[in-house]
């Protein structure tokens, strides 16, 4: 039998359960492989692995929820990895929805496209992806480098290793901006301090000055007024005095002058003193409403959950969490939540906030290092399962929502794995608002 005519029912298979279109065929078996071929390559052409990357770097969010609503795709348009995974699970073969995304992308990158056409071998592509790493230019180049006709498996892998790496560079930056809002935090408040200290001399000195100008204005009146007994009696000077004398009263007006001057002067850094108090105020002032509104936000926070959750609930189980905790004969009478996927190093965290709501949490990784066929005895044995959708694999995910359905246990999908989030998706739970809640699977 040749391999067109193996390859039928597996299509037909395909058709029949709506992933492949009636008339659609699969990939050649070279090209899938991913060896050099006579013309580019399409997106389910591709290797699987690089499908992800296209459709995370490539296609703007907005744009992927335009193409999803179009096509009907199930997953929900604001869940964002949801929507990824569908697309990237959709990519692999050619149906309308990969044949759209095909369509947009070599829309979108047409420059590159042409940039990288030019090219006749595998090692100028290398090259040409290399200096559009450097400047920046990643989307379109990704696309190009991985569709190029001349591409061999080794290049195609470089562009996906350097992606991959790139995400983990992004991640780092952002624990640097996270180190760089500490040390700002802790400078702010040296700059606070130094503010009050500023604050505290500047009282001082406008305290001083104030006594200063009050002595000043006390001698500038007696200087008007021995100036106006000097002009009525310059006359009778000029009459009887000598010109000594006359030599005498202008080095006084002199005088005078300059301490008019001086005074003139102190005003001015009364005036510049005051402005800059006025200034110190209102950073201090603004600075401390800050603080406030992240106190009061912390406390509506605690008193929401408080609110939720009502009295303190009963302890949890005592033992630690295993593979057992399905067949425990208090799983069901005891507030027991099943958190998977997530952040390992914030489960102390989660457990101690868990402690004090009177709730017992199991914990499983998500296939990151425990294995996945413990996921359905862990999900019977919890009162109610949550994910945090950011942080958990494709298959993690999957095997979840499909296990929840079948028997009908209460499951909520959310993003965010830090406290805040994590605190959130218990006041769910308390008030029962499921992303899969039972009463839809019994209607079902």
């Amino acid at each position: 039998m040749s391999a067109p005519s193996r390859l039928k029912p597996v299509i037909a298979q395909f058709a029949q359960s709506g992933i492949l279109s009636p008339g659609h065929s699969l990939p050649a078996p070279h090209e899938a492989a991913g060896h050099a071929t006579p013309v580019r390559l399409r997106l389910w052409e591709l290797a699987e692995k690089y499908h992800c990357p296209v459709i995370g770097t490539c296609i703007p969010m907005p744009e992927l929820a335009k193409l999803a609503k179009r096509f009907g795709l199930a997953a929900a348009l604001h869940d964002e990895f949801a929507l990824h995974v569908e697309a990237v699970g959709q990519a692999r073969i050619r149906n309308d929805f990969s044949e759209a995304l095909q369509r947009y992308l070599d829309k979108k990158y047409q420059l590159q496209i042409e940039r990288f056409s030019r090219l006749k071998t595998d090692a100028e592509v290398l090259e040409q992806w290399k200096a559009s790493l450097e400047s920046g230019e990643v989307a379109g180049a990704l696309w190009a480098a991985l569709t190029h006709k001349a591409s061999s498996v080794d290049t195609r892998h470089c562009a996906y290793a350097d992606i991959h790496m790139l995400s983990h560079q992004v991640g780092a930056g952002q624990v640097a901006d996270a180190r760089r809002l500490a040390r700002l935090e802790t400078e702010n408040a040296e700059l606070m301090q130094a503010v009050q200290q500023e604050k505290d001399v500047t009282r001082q000195q406008m305290a001083a000055l104030r006594q200063r100008n009050a002595e000043l204005e006390t001698r500038l009146a007696e200087l008007e007024a021995a100036q106006e007994l000097h002009e009525a009696n310059r006359q009778r000077l000029v009459d009887y005095e000598s010109g000594q004398a006359v030599s005498a009263l202008c080095k006084e007006v002199l005088e005078l002058k300059k301490r008019n001057q001086r005074l003139f002067a102190a005003e001015q850094r009364l005036w510049s003193l005051e402005k800059t108090q006025a200034a110190s105020h209102a950073a201090a002032q603004k600075l401390a409403t800050e603080r406030n509104a992240a106190l009061a936000e912390r406390d509506e926070l605690e008193q929401l959950l408080h609110a939720f959750l009502g009295k303190q609930a009963p302890p949890g189980c005592s033992r630690q969490a295993t593979e057992e905790c399905g067949a425990c004969e208090h799983a069901l009478s005891e507030r027991c939540i099943l958190y998977v996927g997530g952040r390992t190093s914030m489960q102390a965290q989660y457990r101690q906030l868990a402690d004090r709501l009177g709730i017992h949490l199991i914990h499983h990784d998500g296939g990151m290092e425990e294995s996945l066929s413990r996921l359905p005895e862990m999900i019977r044995g919890a009162d109610v399962v949550v994910c945090p959708t950011d942080h958990i694999s494709h298959s993690a995910y999957y095997q979840v929502k499909n296990h929840c359905k079948r028997i009908g246990k209460p499951c909520l999908f959310y993003r965010g794995t830090g406290m805040g989030s994590f605190a959130a998706a218990i006041g769910r739970v308390a008030r029962g608002d499921f992303s899969l809640p039972i009463e839809a699977e019994e209607k079902q």
